[in-house]
């Protein structure tokens, strides 16, 4: 086994695609880290190679736990028990649900550091009470991209020309989320019920298939004068399990119970014990194009100002009316949209830049050496590339088992095969 300065960054990305905003946060430690970073899929199964080498630090990605299982096989997890002395850093989201899996992993693989959406002062009732990570770090969801600095240095469309006056996207979460789950949805209702009529052009939808994805987006966002929104997060953090156990046994029971008549039997114990909200990259995104925010009333970790950055609007809709008119201010909204350019965009303190220094000075305190010069690279990655056609191939071959196209019922029969005999060839085992 060789020792070898540098990273090794584990991430999921399936053969169906992840989220932009996933691979740009996988892409950002390669693109700014100080130390070498090396790269694995845990999608395309386990690197035979991978075993020859032991790293200083071992990255476990926030893509790689879902709520149910993680994508972690068995070949990885022997890995990362071959290789204790590796200092190990897992990123988490979406941390508020099925907690206890999250902690036992964290317990079982003896992770060093967590890099968390936890606010510091409430860290100690989660990790610092269910785990034995030594190291716990606040992080934001995402940050600004190279993309977007340059969205922000062109001239954004100009108000005359955007088409939508205030429009939104969003989605409803579980009722076991809590209230500030339902705000994604609640915002969009009924501020799209109070609007209608005024002679405003509104592009508002909350349901899951009318979001809008990539390139798309941003054309929506730009096209938008304004733009609802809400901090991202939940205002219930489930560290037992329990809420989200007791919410499926009375949705069972009771179909028809809506969000208040299951708050009022199970959640209301729990809102904002333990707080977890935060900016979004939709926040960021608003600003680099020019976009108003109009938004509920929050702490938005602490980046965003009412009055200074976005519109306020309470959550009780007691100030509609004010908003609106606020809104139809056009140099009120053109100096909230400068200011929050330059403070969340301009300025760079929220790059994956300053972010990637924020997390390689981490390292370094944690005694890991960003010193390459000894070791050449190119060893490393012929070694992790070998065999990479082939897991791709099996990739594909796995997934077209499970998907429609011309054809599938001819070839279904042949998929099975072919994925067994890769596997032989891998494992050295001879057919038949």
């Amino acid at each position: 086994m060789k020792e070898v300065p540098g990273v090794l960054l584990l991430y999921h990305a399936p053969f169906a695609g992840r989220a932009s905003t996933i691979m740009e946060h996988v892409d950002a430690f390669g693109a700014y880290s100080a130390f070498p970073v090396s790269y694995v899929n845990t999608d395309l199964g386990f690197p035979r190679r991978l075993r020859e080498f032991q790293f200083q630090a071992v990255v476990l990605h926030y893509s790689l736990f879902a709520p149910v299982g993680y994508y972690l096989d068995e070949a990885f997890l022997d890995y990362l028990a071959l290789h204790r002395n590796a200092y190990r850093i897992a990123f988490f989201q979406d941390e508020h649900h099925y907690c206890q899996q999250r902690f036992a992993f964290l317990n079982d693989h003896s992770i060093d550091c967590v890099f968390t959406l936890i606010e510091p002062q409430h860290v100690s009732k989660v990790y610092g009470r269910y785990t034995q990570v030594p190291d716990v770090v606040y992080s934001l969801p995402g940050y600004v991209t190279t993309e977007l600095e340059e969205m922000a240095a062109r001239s954004s469309k100009p108000d005359h020309l955007r088409e939508i006056d205030i429009g939104y996207r969003g989605r409803k979460l579980p009722a076991y989320m809590g209230r500030g789950g339902q705000e994604k949805f609640e915002i969009a209702r009924e501020f799209h019920r109070r609007a209608a009529g005024r002679g405003l052009a509104l592009d508002i939808e909350a349901e899951e298939t009318r979001r809008i994805y990539g390139d798309g987006w941003f054309a929506f966002l730009e096209n938008c004068r304004a733009v609802l929104g809400v901090e991202s997060g939940v205002s219930i953090f489930d560290t037992d399990d329990a809420v989200r156990l007791a919410y499926e046994r009375l949705i069972a029971e009771r179909p028809d119970l809506d969000f208040e008549g299951v708050s009022a039997q199970i959640l209301e114990p729990y809102e904002n014990v333990i707080p977890y909200r935060t900016i979004s990259p939709r926040h960021f995104e608003a600003a680099a194009l020019g976009t108003c925010q109009i938004l509920f009333e929050g702490s938005y970790s602490g980046l965003l100002r009412p009055m200074e950055h976005y519109i306020p609007l309470k959550k009780d809709f007691s100030n509609f009316e004010d908003v609106l008119l606020m809104f139809q201010d056009r140099e009120l909204r053109t100096r909230l949209v400068q200011q929050v350019r330059y403070d969340l965009i301009e300025s760079g303190a929220y790059s994956y830049r300053e972010f990637i220094k924020m997390f390689d000075l981490h390292l370094k305190a944690a005694g890991v050496h960003a010193d390459s010069t000894s070791f050449d690279r190119s060893i490393i990655d012929t070694a992790l590339q070998e065999g990479h056609r082939g897991r791709q191939l099996r990739r594909h071959l796995r997934h077209a088992r499970h998907r429609e196209f011309p054809g599938r019922r001819l070839l279904k029969p042949l998929i099975k095969p072919l994925i067994t005999h890769y596997s032989d060839r891998r494992s050295g085992r001879r057919p038949g």
